[in-house]
């Protein structure tokens, strides 16, 4: 018979959730899963198309956040981006065509996070578009994050696509990408791991403040970087240009790492947190122990601070699976690593600070490499626990952009989970394992 022990290590894409194989041990199972969390090391060490290393990718095939749904149940911003992401990719000819293909089915709809991926806001992927190839050396599975597309508050992730949009997507393809690329396998990879601890030393939180984090990134690669350009390689000082100025380059790289990391948590009988995201229709989230089961609740609870100009009533869900940062430890779970957030998200230095060690009341332990200075350097708390969720009635806490209802990105804040999707998930616990 399969153990426990056998299960843990197959990817939780495959993974069936057999009851047959678990001890009958919930703390046991979360104790294993929080250690495959803690023991991970991403390492980033490639970049390519989406249709060259995302499993079982199709041309016809555009990636968006959340649990999956039909075409149909996308309203607004993130039905826009799918939109906008057709007709980048070229699969229509314009608005319509594009809107007739999603409802034939000739243009399909996934989910990223069934393609080992996650999408920032609503999570764009077509099959040209250039991924991060990251990869957990400690369990041998692969996570993948597309490309930010530049400070621009006009975004395809934040539901726009004019021309503009159009011309920045394709400067990532051409340029950016197939140089930051090269320069990461000149290196035979980088460890993001250390990169991620050290950026938490500088105040990052690797959600909503990477301005640290994509320094030291460019500083790794900087020895590629003047190799290339002795060998003439086109558009290096381009890219480097536009990392200088990009802080949030990097967030795309820890929201890869988290993924690949999470992804290493499936055990049988776990009650922890494996995967947060959301979509134009709620929040949803994914036990370890239930394998790719979501669990569905309304939208996050929010607060925030807008840009200069915009209103309350303006801000809209349009999706995000930057909160797979939150389930490993990071974000909004490292917040008073990152004070100085207030100025962009509101809030005090106070609030961030107690915010954070509530955080510890609904984690399982401790992360061994990520630590707050603030806290004498206690690890970050690490591993929701959905059973602590429900009898502390304290809800996670992540770091997001706010998007409006017209597109583009209009504040930043942050957001609660909703009770909804954990009392859900541990119904569905307790009826195939009989507690939880």
């Amino acid at each position: 018979m399969v153990t426990a022990n056998d299960l843990a290590t197959v990817p939780a894409e495959i993974w069936g959730g057999s009851v047959e194989a678990w001890d009958g041990s919930v703390e046991a199972a979360n104790d294993e899963a929080f250690r495959r969390l803690n023991d991970a090391d991403p390492w980033v060490v490639d970049v390519r198309p989406a249709r060259e290393v995302l499993p079982g990718y199709r041309d016809n095939l555009v990636l968006t956040s959340g649990a999956p749904m039909p075409w149909e149940a996308y309203v607004g911003g993130q039905r826009e981006a799918l939109i906008g992401g057709a007709l980048f990719e070229g699969l229509a000819a314009d608005r319509d065509e594009a809107i007739a293909r999603f409802a034939d089915g000739s243009i399909e709809i996934g989910a990223c996070h069934d393609y080992n991926a996650v999408g920032s806001l609503a999570g764009i992927y077509t099959a040209s578009m250039p991924v991060f190839v990251v990869e957990n050396r400690t369990h041998g599975n692969v996570g993948f994050c597309n490309f930010y597309e530049g400070k621009e508050p006009r975004r395809l992730n934040y539901g726009c696509y004019d021309e503009g949009v159009h011309e920045r997507l394709e400067h990532v393809n051409t340029v950016l990408a197939p140089v930051v690329g090269e320069a990461i396998r000149r290196r035979g990879g980088i460890a993001l791991k250390p990169m991620i601890a050290r950026a938490l030393r500088m105040g990052d939180e690797v959600h909503s403040r990477n301005a640290a984090a994509s320094i030291l990134f460019n500083r790794e690669i900087l020895p590629s970087v003047l190799d290339m350009i002795e060998d003439s390689v086109p558009g290096v000082r381009e890219t480097m240009l536009h990392l200088a100025e990009n802080d949030y380059f990097f967030l795309r790289l820890s929201m890869a790492a988290a993924k690949a990391s999470a992804d290493a948590m499936v055990v049988p009988g776990s009650t922890l947190v494996s995967a947060m995201a959301f979509s134009c229709r709620g929040f949803a989230i994914k036990l370890a122990g239930l394998g790719n089961t979501w669990f569905e609740g309304p939208p996050p609870i929010h607060q925030g601070k807008l840009f200069a100009g915009h209103s309350e009533d303006e801000i809209t869900w349009m999706g995000g699976e930057s909160p797979i940062t939150e389930t490993v430890g990071l974000g909004g779970f490292a917040q008073a690593c990152a004070l100085s957030l207030q100025d962009y998200q509101g809030g005090s230095p106070e609030v961030m600070i107690e915010r954070n060690r509530e955080m510890y009341e609904i984690t399982h332990g401790e992360n061994s490499s990520y630590r707050i200075p603030l806290f004498g350097f206690r690890g970050t708390p690490t591993g929701v626990d959905a059973r602590k969720v429900l009898d502390t009635a304290v809800l996670p806490v992540m770091d997001v952009g706010l998007a409006g209802r017209d597109g583009g990105q209009i504040g930043a804040g942050v957001i609660r989970a909703p009770r909804e999707c954990f009392a859900a998930a541990l119904d569905e616990h307790a009826k195939r394992y009989g507690q939880s």
